[in-house]
């Protein structure tokens, strides 16, 4: 980590943080890699060095980094869960709704700015990138009790806010918007000097954060403005009734993007190639959060890869949790696929390590798979979701071009016959479901 990271001056389908190499980013996020959550109050505390055991296991390198805002909320058909620290100290007096102090939203709550200091630099130290979630607007939406619990509920603090529930998330009020500049200014002045940050302003706030979102992103680029480091700024996908769109994404001024379903990006995720489709130069985290809540497949993920897009997991890691309220299902039981899923991610971030990435673009008209990312005359990785053959379309390409087959889940790397360039060509994969073949010039 050589920098800070930023759009890559000559493909921003990537950063970068040298102006020349190009990153790809991956990996499994989780609830409570930044606050302690769970059942009991006070919750089990995470082990966060244990978690960036795994992701490296895993030859991860991203996460985002969960911050959840009430104390305590329930999702239907779930337990009650808690959460704590919280960026304010709870002076009191008089106690909130939950029987603890009031808040104090002027007074600063030096550990949680601590926690989250030392885990975005043990991150590093693993060189993990680290995007610090700012906001988190979906419980507030839709899990109960979740604003009667929220310190800037009129009950829970003691300087007299009321946040109006989800018009916390609008620019209706102007002491509330004071309020969250001062704690988003917090945020950056404790981590700005490090390298491996990224901000995503919230989680799922629904279309009616549109501008209150596109403020936080100014204003989080004029304020590093004037210090020593700035770094991108992430836009997710809005949840809610109703939903935001695409283009309130891709208009916004995010650095990067994590899309909705709309649009195809389950099953068939579009080709990030503002070319052809207008959409803007930014990185697209497509996210399993975004799209199922918990879901995907390993054949999702090299999808995801070759179209140019970087893939992100919603993952419980149950061999970490202690005691945690899980989303969906019980604690205990793994989401689906998920060790494929994280197999297939490390897989890719070791495919694109050794590829000129800068120099690729999403082709689908290449392959007869339609998944195709390539250095034209260079490098291609075709992807081939039912296995069997793909037809190649080389005739860009001159000279001989070296072929291996590669497990999309396991890695395991399989030579076959060189194929001349000047045409299409048509290669079979040696063994039994889905591939990918990694053509090298030279």
């Amino acid at each position: 980590m050589r920098a800070p990271l930023r759009l890559h001056p000559k493909n921003p389908r990537y950063f970068t943080d040298d102006g020349r190499r190009a990153i790809y980013l991956t990996g499994s996020h989780t609830w409570s890699n930044l606050q302690d959550m769970g059942a009991s109050d006070p919750p089990a505390p995470f082990d966060f060095s244990a978690y960036l055991d795994f992701l490296k296991r895993h030859h991860h390198n991203f996460i985002r980094l969960w911050r959840w805002e009430p104390p305590r909320w329930r999702y239907p058909n779930m337990k009650v869960c808690f959460c704590q620290p919280h960026p304010w100290m709870r002076t009191g007096p008089g106690t909130a709704r939950d029987s603890k102090p009031k808040f104090n939203l002027n007074r600063f709550d030096e550990a949680y700015f601590q926690r989250l200091r030392e885990r975005v630099q043990e991150a590093a130290r693993r060189d993990i990138y680290v995007s610090i979630m700012l906001f988190e607007g979906h419980s507030l939406k839709w899990a109960e009790e979740a604003w009667e619990y929220h310190p800037f509920h009129p009950d829970n603090n003691v300087n007299g806010i009321n946040a109006g529930h989800i018009d916390y998330y609008t620019l209706k009020r102007s002491q509330v918007l004071a309020l969250q500049e001062a704690y988003v200014r917090r945020v950056i002045d404790t981590v700005n000097d490090l390298h491996n940050v990224l901000y995503e302003v919230c989680n799922e706030a629904g279309e009616y954060s549109t501008e209150w979102q596109y403020h936080f992103i100014r204003f989080i680029k004029q304020y590093e403005g004037q210090k020593g480091q700035q770094h991108p700024v992430g836009m997710t996908f809005q949840w809610g009734e109703p939903a935001g769109t695409m283009n309130n994404l891709f208009r916004s001024p995010a650095d990067w993007i994590s899309p909705s379903p709309d649009g195809g990006y389950r099953d068939d995720p579009p080709a990030n190639d503002w070319r052809n489709n207008g959409n803007g130069r930014k990185v697209v985290l497509n996210d399993t959060d975004h799209l199922w809540g918990e879901g995907g497949d390993p054949q999702w993920v090299w999808k995801t890869f070759t179209r140019g897009h970087h893939p992100l997991f919603m993952d419980r890691i149950v061999e970490i949790q202690r005691g945690m309220v899980v989303w969906q299902g019980q604690p205990g039981e793994e989401i689906p696929n998920a060790q494929a899923i994280r197999k297939a991610m490390g897989v890719t971030r070791q495919v694109a390590s050794q590829m000129r990435l800068a120099e690729t673009l999403p082709l689908p008209e290449l392959a007869s798979s339609r998944y195709c990312l390539a250095a034209v005359g260079k490098q291609y990785v075709v992807y081939l979701p039912e296995g069997g053959e793909v037809v190649v379309d080389l005739s860009g390409a001159q000279g001989l071009f070296q072929v291996q087959w590669v497990h999309p889940v396991e890695g395991n790397v399989e030579p076959a016959s060189p194929v001349q360039g000047g045409g299409p060509r048509s290669l079979k994969a040696p063994f039994e479901g889905d591939a990918v073949a990694v053509l090298q010039a030279g």
